[in-house]
């Protein structure tokens, strides 16, 4: 439903137009997730939601004794929010443009983010005030409001594959299986479809490579990109990929790309998972 709320693309569109100015680099890899593998944004969520549930938690079986703990975790919360919402627009603004549906769901998902920040920092300000009964109720409506948008985050995931690796289901095809004639393989990159595997394929000096041609960050066409010192760029975000060994030379994305096996029999190139 939210998903086809197009009325949300005027506010949407602009805020994920200017996420994707940051440029590819040392510093979006950090926020993407590139070093350790996969999206970082889903680990700091975890920090977040753990410590404000812990915190309310705490409000509704520790009572009063439990005051300060409680109190100490939702600043905890507070403090690492920041850091949370920016990988997450990182990942959401890459989405992009991929679905209509990922900017409307992912828009409203950091929206009401924001309702139960709002409504912890206001907890976290009653209770300083010596007010603790309306600090833990705020917290309580925080919860709800989080967990609405918890669920919103899990559909941006789990049904809208943001942060999944794109070729995690489709490996290529286990046996050799003709792909395209020897002589249209060349400096530039080829897009071809094999079976149910779309593959790239290109050939550096007297090698001949291909590589699944369905970017792991976002699924685009790498064989649109740019090949250059033994590897290609994807022309949707700029992720780098080795040609030889499929390794992330450079994110945003997190997970290495699928290599082929590839070799020429009878005038035409056949391609294979590698044994």
């Amino acid at each position: 439903m939210v998903g086809r709320l197009t009325a949300l693309d005027a506010a949407a569109k602009p805020i994920a137009e200017v996420a994707r100015k940051l440029p590819p680099g040392t510093l979006k890899d950090l926020l993407s997730g590139t070093p350790i593998g996969h999206a970082l944004h889903p680990l700091l969520t975890d920090l977040v939601i753990g410590s404000w549930t812990s915190a309310t938690l705490l409000d509704l079986l520790g009572g009063e004794r439990a005051e300060d703990a409680a109190r100490r975790l939702i600043t905890v919360g507070i403090a690492a929010y920041p850091a949370t919402a920016v990988t997450g627009l990182l990942d959401w603004a890459d989405g992009e443009p991929v679905s209509d549906e990922v900017r409307r769901v992912g828009f409203v998902h950091a929206g009401l983010n924001a309702v139960g920040l709002a409504l912890y920092v206001a907890s976290l300000a009653s209770r300083r005030r010596g007010a603790r009964r309306r600090g833990t109720a705020l917290a309580l409506a925080g919860s709800g409001w989080m967990a609405v948008a918890g669920h919103l985050g899990g559909h941006l995931a789990y049904r809208l594959g943001i942060g999944v690796d794109q070729t995690a289901f489709d490996a290529g095809p286990q046996e050799w299986t003709d792909a395209m004639a020897a002589d249209q393989a060349g400096s530039a990159p080829v897009g071809i479809q094999v079976g149910d595997t779309p593959v790239l394929i290109v050939r550096d000096g007297d090698d001949l490579l291909a590589l699944h041609d369905r970017c792991s960050h976002r699924g685009c066409s790498l064989a649109g990109g740019v090949v250059d010192g033994g590897s290609v760029t994807c022309p949707c975000h700029g992720s780098v990929f080795d040609l030889r060994s499929g390794a992330v030379r450079r994110g945003p994305a997190t997970a290495p790309q699928p290599v082929l096996d590839a070799r020429m029999r009878d005038g035409r190139i056949e391609v294979r998972q590698p044994q």
